[in-house]
């Protein structure tokens, strides 16, 4: 089984330009986590979601969350659907055959992948494109200074994990930002 990385760095080198595109993996934004998150030389951004099983895929339709202003609660596909929602469009990423393209929410676009262990290639299959669910550039939606220190931060996060550093460190609890 391949796992999550490995995937995630297939599609990433098979389909996007680090010179021309931001290309944000694991990266939270509206209340929730971007498995893979691009943003277009253009502006318009494309949040990718990595199914591997049915259950997490049926979970994905169950969350809930709530504003931080009006504290309304919400479902996160309701949310995306409505466009109030930071990205332009949300496809899933999913084994071949795992979920009926018609059990899939029309706003969504679909890739399937299929991973040939012996050869290590992973073949990815675009099943529907996702539709725009609103017109609106990334960078008018977001803070640009704040997005740029959170992924400066959760970088250097990562490269301790990375060299597995972070359990033998002791740092003090997380910078808030505020002075």
């Amino acid at each position: 089984m391949i796992k999550i990385e490995e995937l995630t760095y297939n599609f990433i080198s098979q389909f996007y330009d680090f010179e021309k595109d931001l290309v944000l993996t694991n990266h939270f934004h509206s209340d929730w986590e971007a498995d893979i998150m691009v943003v277009s030389s253009e502006g318009f951004s494309h949040e990718f979601e990595i199914k591997f099983s049915k259950a997490d895929f049926k979970n994905d339709f169950k969350k809930h969350y709530k504003n931080a202003k009006t504290k309304e609660k919400f479902l996160k596909h309701d949310k995306i659907s409505c466009g109030d929602y930071i990205c332009n469009h949300f496809s899933f990423l999913l084994p071949m055959g795992m979920i009926d393209a018609d059990l899939i929410p029309e706003h969504c676009g679909i890739i399937e992948f299929d991973h040939n262990p012996d050869s290590w290639k992973t073949t990815f299959h675009e099943i529907r494109k996702p539709k725009k669910v609103h017109e609106e550039q990334f960078w008018n939606l977001v803070d640009k200074d704040l997005m740029l220190k959170m992924m400066a931060r959760n970088y250097y996060y990562k490269k301790l994990e990375v060299k597995g550093k972070l359990e033998e460190l002791i740092l003090p609890p997380p910078i808030s930002g505020k002075k």
